[in-house]
């Protein structure tokens, strides 16, 4: 077997492989060799068919076979030998099309290297992360928010009109084309106004109503309402109004504090406290992180593969093209071509991208089974009813789990560069945070 550069220019790489026709023969061989103890064939004793009547009837696929191993053998050894990490696949084809059995077999194979990768004097390198703390002023407005969630509803003055907001208390009974349907009646129903959970237009109708009176309300079923039957019809419903209460705010004592769980008023206040705290040290290690990666940005310099920034900047591209157009589900569009704006953020995350890794290689940087199990349930979470099926979908995808892992796996590296710069803590308010993280979604 023969290998021959064809191409050394920057990053990109081409090699001839020439496998000789006897190469292939002696693998065919040894295949056949190899397979004969089991084989039984009418006419011949289990383990005693004729390596030639072996040949006859199985060659061809195992000649096949042989070419591929032989290939996939010479570009790993290749590999091995050269140091070389494919930025991406790659490409290979058979160069001598007229190929025959009994000829020798030659191959082309071309890439990207992935570039040497620098090493980061992260002595050099300082950035501030931002220190709020849970005041007075926040976690009140934190308890007011809590008490107004579990407001109730108090009867309003006998003859008072209901305001948006109220809660009326309602018997009704919904008619299409005057007759009663399924599931369109119930007696003593709660429902406040202005929350949206009935049918578009029904709301707005009770606003003014007292307790005591009738009314009809008649709104039409949204063209695409759930029950087929209904949807797009006029109907009216006939409500009568049994009483009309005002929102009233929950006190501020250890009441509230036990339905939200904690023993009193002082042990709610410090679980506000704790999750503020948490909630402002994310958003601070996010805006730390943007800072950090900046300051990587400025330091450090060096060959990316072309195919990389390219794929980099399409999927950006087709991304942002997607959020400007969310009505477009599928991705039967015209081909999205990626600006320079697109091209120069594609740069900067394949070079960062292979910094990360690069650091995180080095400094033995592992996501545990824990943690990647953790992550999965985190996520299957977002699919209720279908936890089960979604962790055995990631469980079966490489390519899903990839997804879950390269997260896990940055931040641990990101965790590590910050253990080994200069980070400066800065107390701020809570105001300067949020404008902080403010700047990182308009960029």
């Amino acid at each position: 077997m023969q290998v021959t550069e064809t191409l050394n220019e920057g990053l990109k790489r081409g090699y001839a492989i020439t496998v000789t026709a006897a190469e292939l023969d002696e693998k065919v061989t040894e295949k056949l060799k190899e397979a004969q103890p089991e084989v039984e064939m009418k006419g011949f004793r289990k383990g005693k068919v004729p390596l030639s009547l072996l040949r006859k009837q199985f060659g061809g696929r195992l000649l096949g076979e042989a070419m591929q191993e032989s290939i996939d053998g010479a570009l790993s050894k290749h590999l091995e030998e050269s140091g070389d990490r494919p930025a991406m696949q790659p490409e290979v084809k058979m160069t001598n099309e007229d190929w025959k059995e009994g000829d020798d077999v030659e191959v082309s194979v071309a890439y990207e290297a992935l570039p040497p990768v620098p090493e980061v004097d992260f002595s050099a390198i300082k950035i501030e992360r931002l220190k709020v703390e849970a005041d007075e002023e926040a976690i009140k407005e934190a308890l007011e928010n809590l008490a107004e969630s579990a407001q109730n509803f108090e009867d309003r003055k006998k003859g008072s009109k209901a305001k948006d907001g109220d809660q009326v208390v309602i018997d009704f009974v919904g008619r299409v084309d005057g007759k009663a349907f399924e599931g369109g009646a119930a007696d003593d129903y709660p429902l406040v106004l202005g929350s949206n959970s009935f049918i578009p237009g029904f709301e707005e109708q009770l606003v003014g109503v007292k307790a005591g009176e009738e009314k009809d309300v008649e709104v039409s079923f949204p063209e695409e309402y759930q029950a087929e039957h209904l949807a797009g019809k006029a109907a009216v419903f006939s409500c009568t109004i049994k009483a009309v209460k005002a929102p009233a705010k929950a006190e501020i004592d250890d009441e509230l504090a036990k339905k939200f769980g904690a023993e009193d008023l002082a042990a709610l206040k410090s679980q506000i406290a704790e999750r503020l705290e948490a909630e402002y040290a994310g958003a601070a290690r996010a805006v730390a992180k943007r800072a950090l990666l900046d300051e990587l940005d400025k330091v450090v310099d060096f060959d990316l593969p072309p195919s990389l920034v390219e794929a980099e900047a399409s999927q950006i591209a087709h991304q942002l093209w997607h959020e400007d157009n969310p009505d477009v589900q599928g991705h039967d569009h015209e081909k999205i071509e990626p600006t320079e704006e697109h091209n120069k953020l594609a740069v900067r995350r394949v070079k960062l991208g292979l910094l990360l890794a690069e650091i995180g290689q080095k400094a033995e940087v592992q996501v545990t089974d824990q943690e990647m199990t953790q992550a999965i349930l985190n996520q299957a979470r977002q699919y209720p009813g279908q936890e089960r099926q979604f962790f055995e979908f990631v469980q079966q995808n490489a390519g899903a789990r990839q997804q879950i892992q390269a997260p896990l796996f940055e931040d641990k590296v990101i965790d590590h560069v910050f253990d080994s710069i200069t980070v400066d803590e800065k107390s701020v308010s809570k105001d300067d945070l949020q404008k902080a993280v403010e700047t990182l979604e308009d960029e």
